[in-house]
């Protein structure tokens, strides 16, 4: 059987934990194949981001147009965009992707800076989910958002904004909240004792992204990549990689 196409449009992760790295082990590990468009080059481990380069506009556009002309792409995933050129490049061909789901990747694991909101919100009408964490759903929404009542809050005031779903996670409380069709539906979990959790916000987007491609509802997605990120954060708890926090098993289900 021919697995669907799912596109990931993000920066890398040197250190492989998150970012297109965390994306196609995603897409992998839940039977898609995955198809990349680079937005940046960044040097990072699970200490930090040391340096950015991004991958200009033209380029990111030429390697969306070779994806888009040759293979039946039934789902995207957009991450890490900084520059708002390479925001228009992608909003100019909205039409053409199909399932996006918008992680507005504003600030790492480790505290680094790597996108601004103004080119996030550039993207939000265009989306078929959103999937800013508490920190992120601040910075869109221009004040803090610590507790579930601010999270159902702001999943509400975002979804003005022109996304057909949004998805504000808690990360380490493990309680997300989902606006969907004028609902919001709050998602209890259970808290995973581990350190390493670099790079969970990318697999949550793209494990949606997957289920969307699959044929998914929305809140049926967000459900099975919940169950997903959290066995990928069990499966990766006693590992020792890195002196910062670590990456997830991505392929936990198979081991």
């Amino acid at each position: 059987m021919t697995p669907p196409v799912v596109l990931t449009i993000a920066g890398s992760d040197s250190g492989g934990g998150a970012g297109i790295q965390a994306d196609l082990k995603t897409f992998a590990a839940l039977g898609a194949y995955g198809t990349s468009v680079l937005t940046a080059i960044t040097a990072q481990n699970t200490l930090g981001v040391t340096a950015i380069h991004p991958v200009p506009a033209e380029v990111v556009a030429a390697q969306l147009d070779a994806v888009l002309t040759d293979l039946p792409v039934a789902a995207v995933k957009v991450g890490m965009i900084a520059d708002p050129a390479v925001a228009k490049v992608i909003a100019d061909r909205a039409a053409e992707l199909p399932n996006l789901v918008v992680d507005p990747v504003l600030v790492s694991t480790s505290g680094s800076r790597l996108g601004e909101a103004a080119v996030v919100s550039v993207l939000m009408p265009y989306a078929r989910v959103v999937t800013p964490n508490r920190q992120e759903a601040g910075a869109l929404g221009g004040r803090p958002v610590e507790t579930t009542s601010e999270m159902a809050a702001m999943a509400t005031e975002l979804a003005a904004t022109g996304p057909r779903a949004v998805v504000v996670t808690g990360s380490e409380l493990a309680v997300d909240v989902l606006w969907h069709d004028g609902v919001v539906t709050t998602l209890p979990g259970e808290p995973v004792r581990t350190p390493n959790n670099h790079g969970s916000g990318c697999t949550f987007s793209s494990a949606i992204a997957v289920r969307l491609a699959l044929g998914d509802p929305v809140p049926a997605a967000v459900a099975a990549a919940k169950e997903y990120v959290a066995g990928a954060l069990r499966g990766g708890a006693g590992w020792e990689l890195g002196a910062g926090p670590g990456p997830l098993d991505h392929f936990w289900a198979r081991s």
